[in-house]
């Protein structure tokens, strides 16, 4: 081959040019002109972004949380200490005593062996078959407490604490069992809910405390209380609203216990209570006593 000949062949192979009988020495674009590559299993594949929920490769969807459950409410509040508390009884189980209460899981059978401890250890508020009265109702984060009687705690009496003296002689106070006998024996029901306490009514409440006490044979107290008043202090109450001449009781039953309480002298040097219900900006009523009567009512929208 001559010279000539040598160096343009080599001119041609530097110009990446086709030469009959010679493979190209430059690859081509990858994927061009090569088979795809082969799809992957299923369950090795990578589940791509946007996926939709019917694709064999999308994230399995996640139950969304329910919030259906209420917590208890305000107005649920009102209702419960106007229907319940004030409520007689008749007693189903014994109750203990105690300051600190019974607790009773709402919505579980009786612990027999659990109440038996008790009352072997705080005695006997009230026996089975007893007639008895809920005085009062605290609420918690999780737990309702129920006060019966005026709860389990004793009630401090002065006449017990007092020494009379002359000199270095003193008499020492009487004894107590001299009072204990005119004493109503007290207990306290604390109805535990574990995950908080669920908005309610009144009759869900009872049922709650059915374990205990039994409502069912018993006449309302605040029914047949209401039934006794004029006219006008029954619709009052039942369009829940304060009107001038109600005494406490009846605005407790009318609107619930007041968020706040203030007492203050007038200019004439009398001295009055306000009772306030809501909070500015919001829908506010002011309840005003002089004594145990409501002398005057406004309201603030």
């Amino acid at each position: 081959m001559g010279a000539p000949l040598t160096v343009a062949l080599l001119a041609l192979l530097a110009l990446g040019a086709d030469v009959p009988g010679m493979a190209p020495l430059r690859p081509g674009p990858s994927g061009v002109g090569s088979n795809p590559p082969a799809a992957l299993p299923p369950d090795q594949q990578t589940p791509q972004p946007g996926a939709k929920a019917g694709d064999s490769t999308a994230a399995p969807a996640q139950k969304p949380a329910d919030h259906s459950a209420k917590s208890l409410q305000p107005q649920s509040r009102l209702l419960l200490i106007r229907f319940v508390d004030g409520e007689f009884a008749r007693v189903v189980q014994p109750l203990p005593g105690g300051k600190k209460g019974y607790k009773l899981p709402a919505g579980k059978p009786l612990d027999m062996k659990k109440l038996s401890d008790a009352l072997r250890l705080y005695g006997t508020a009230a026996g089975q078959g007893d007639t008895v009265q809920i005085t009062g109702i605290d609420f918690r984060p999780d737990a309702i407490v129920v006060r019966i009687n005026g709860g389990g705690k004793k009630h401090f009496n002065w006449r017990e604490h007092i020494q009379v003296g002359m000199g270095n002689v003193s008499t020492p106070p009487p004894q107590a069992e001299s009072y204990a006998q005119h004493e109503i024996p007290g207990a306290t029901l604390v109805l535990d809910y574990p995950r908080g306490v669920p908005d309610m009514g009144p009759d869900d409440l009872k049922h709650d405390l059915s374990v205990m006490l039994d409502f069912s044979k018993q006449h309302s107290s605040a029914v047949n209380w209401i039934d006794t008043l004029a006219p006008q202090f029954q619709e009052a109450i039942k369009n829940e609203k304060a009107i001038v001449g109600m005494d406490s009781e009846m605005v407790l039953a009318a609107m619930g216990r007041p968020e706040h309480k203030v007492r203050e002298r007038d200019p004439e040097g009398h001295d009055t209570e306000d009772w306030i219900y809501g909070t500015p900006p919001a829908k506010t009523t002011f309840v005003t006593f002089e004594g145990d009567t409501v002398i005057r009512v406004k309201e603030f929208n």
